[in-house]
């Protein structure tokens, strides 16, 4: 799977690619930079779900995306709730879920070809310092929308362990790198197949 493209005909998808991307880009920005204390991080996750909603995303689109990163929900907030605060648990993982679903609906309102395009108009002016700006404009494209893609497979082995009564250490992340690198190769064959490497 190289994109998560759900074709449709919201004001977020009308949106020209790099307006979003640009949009992703302060979004970061300003949750790194601002968004540290309870009322700031909840009202940029509500507003992330507010932009599905506009997407017209049905729910149960924002439903699975956050159902995939309930791990992630579980681990980070669980360890800095033991170790470091509630509220601080909070704040990081409203931060980090946002950001990720953010991306996520990037790759679902996007055509990857009108990403790519958008990439290389941007890039242009480091052709003149010897940048592959081809290249480089598929390698961030392909880490937007890997986002989600990757998610899904940890949540996926998660779900696995679980079933088998496997308890998770640092060993887990082992199964989650393969399936990763074997997807990695997939879509290596599948550019390839189509002449894009």
């Amino acid at each position: 799977m190289i994109q998560l493209y759900r074709p449709g005909t919201s004001i977020l998808h009308r949106l020209p690619a790099g307006a979003k991307l640009v949009g992703l880009a302060l979004v970061a920005i300003a949750v790194s930079a601002f968004a540290h204390d309870v009322w700031a991080s909840t009202g940029v996750l509500i507003g992330v779900c507010a932009l599905y909603a506009l997407a017209r995303m049905p729910w149960r689109v924002l439903g699975s995306e956050v159902w995939r990163l309930r791990w992630l929900i579980l681990v980070l907030g669980g360890f800095l709730c033991v170790f470091v605060s509630p509220v601080a648990a909070w704040v990081s993982s409203t931060r980090v879920v946002a950001l990720i679903l953010l991306a996520g609906l990037l790759s679902l309102t996007t055509r990857m070809g009108d990403l790519l395009a958008t990439l290389r108009r941007g890039l242009r002016p480091f052709r003149r310092a010897g940048v592959d700006v081809d290249a480089v404009a598929m390698t961030i494209s392909l880490a937007v929308t890997m986002i989600p893609v990757i998610a899904g497979f940890a949540n996926d082995l998660r779900d696995a362990q679980r079933a088998r009564n496997v308890r998770v250490g640092i060993r887990g992340v082992v199964p989650l790198l393969v399936r990763t690198l074997r997807h990695a190769d997939d879509v290596g064959d599948a550019l390839a197949a189509r002449g894009l490497v």
